[in-house]
């Protein structure tokens, strides 16, 4: 379990930003050669003159559809939502009969349905930062990493990112910046049955693990966080809303109006910071935030809401940095000598079946555990309170620490990623540096 007591520390500093953002086993074997087989056998026809592809035809591959696993190029002539005029990617204008609209999108386009285990496994991964340089010297670079690390993932899992850097409401800023991201996203995506939000500064620090979609089959949200600090203390802390997961379905889209309505583009604002301030105990500062909102909708309005909504507890679905970057070494070496035993576990391998060999591995982790005082790399590492665009981090620890503990979380994350093209940082507070592995690296 991860340590409440430690979230509550660095939650408490995540409403000075000024960033958009506070913050299942792989298919293997069988599946993979029918997928290199496909490829190869398309793209050797499509590179034939006297081989052509229709346009517009659901019935026939083309190379679009080999290199992705959907049709990219199937657009059918019949209309859609897309066509209505009172469409709109506004948080302030509702959508409804959305589930209907998205079941009649992906039935004009059933590759999408079919594709990667069906649409009910995709994901889009969204995040951002300001639209304005940092103000920190080393905060474009900083968040340059963090975009690269989510990146590198998404690569890796087959996932797509967005990456928003503008309001998409001129009054929704700071944290609530991210709920008109995440709406928009499920209109422009409607083949992704997730939007997954996770902070500018949060990044991968386990590459392979995934997300367990089937714990949450029955719920539309999933949020970082603890029940009994919800319902029994009422802590503004008690869950985390700078990383989260939502279902791109109706329940979604009329939960963020409601929640869109505590914030700062609704006349009620003060009214709302006032109310949540009044609700949770712990909660000092007098504006509306998003975070609050969250767990005032869960202790008001449980009957409507609470059982759809997934408090995970049980990893690292986002860590506090703290808690976890003077782990880093010793969970290197833990891996290491695991590898060392296991000869097939340091085998090389193309990044492409990366997640065959993390499924290799996992039964060698059952005990390594989960969360705080775990040898399991930990999910996601969020550097809440360190602000490294703005520079103006927590001033219970000093900004060394932020940026010192940010460039070991993600060079170890790069590690893992580098190691399948034949490279390593030695030193993880040297970015510049890496050295080639030796073959059957680590024995």
């Amino acid at each position: 379990m991860v340590s409440p007591e430690l979230s509550q520390f660095h939650v408490s500093q995540t409403m000075a930003k000024q960033q958009p953002g506070r913050n299942r086993p792989a298919f293997v074997g069988g599946v993979l050669v029918a997928l290199f087989t496909v490829w190869a056998f398309w793209s050797f026809m499509s590179s034939n003159p006297s081989f052509s592809t229709k346009f517009s035809s659901g019935s026939e591959l083309d190379c679009a559809t080999a290199a992705q696993g959907v049709n990219l190029r199937h657009y059918p002539p019949a209309t859609n939502f897309y066509d209505d005029p009172r469409l709109s990617y506004s948080i302030e204008k509702p959508i409804r009969d959305w589930d209907k609209k998205r079941r009649e999108w992906l039935k004009h386009h059933p590759s999408f349905a079919a594709a990667d285990g069906g649409a009910g496994d995709r994901i889009l991964l969204v995040t951002g930062s300001q639209s304005t340089p940092c103000k920190n010297p080393i905060g474009d670079h900083l968040l340059l990493r963090f975009f690269k690390n989510k990146v590198d993932y998404c690569r890796i899992h087959g996932y797509d990112i967005f990456y928003n850097n503008v309001l998409l409401h001129p009054k929704m800023h700071t944290y609530w910046a991210k709920i008109p991201a995440v709406r928009a996203a499920m209109v422009a995506h409607p083949e992704a049955e997730w939007i997954w939000w996770v902070d500018s500064d949060a990044a991968f620090t386990d590459m392979d693990f995934k997300l367990p979609l089937h714990r949450y089959k029955n719920h539309n949200l999933v949020v970082h966080g603890w029940t009994k600090m919800i319902y029994e203390e009422k802590s503004w802390v008690s869950i985390n809303a700078g990383v989260f997961l939502i279902r791109n379905c109706q329940w979604s889209l009329d939960f963020m109006e409601v929640w869109a309505s505590m914030g700062p583009q609704t006349p009620n604002y003060d009214k709302w910071g006032q109310i949540q301030r009044s609700t949770l105990p712990d909660k000092l500062f007098p504006e509306s935030d998003d975070q609050s909102g969250l767990v005032y909708l869960l202790l008001k309005e449980r009957e409507k809401w609470g059982d759809k909504i997934y408090v995970e507890g049980e990893y690292y679905f986002e860590g506090y940095w703290l808690e976890i970057v003077g782990t880093i070494e010793n969970i290197t070496e833990r891996y290491f000598g695991m590898e060392r035993a296991e000869p097939p576990l340091r085998r090389r391998h193309a990044e492409a079946v990366n997640e065959e060999f993390a499924a290799v591995r996992e039964p060698f982790l059952k005990d390594a555990g989960y969360g705080r005082w775990s040898w399991r790399r930990p999910f996601i590492t969020h550097f809440t309170g360190c602000q490294p665009c703005s520079g103006k981090h927590n001033q219970m620890y000093s900004g060394e620490s932020c940026w010192d503990g940010m460039q070991r979380a993600l060079n170890f994350a790069d590690n893992q990623v580098l190691r399948n093209f034949g490279f390593e940082h030695p030193d993880l507070l040297d970015s510049a540096s890496v050295s080639p592995l030796p073959f059957n690296f680590p024995a």
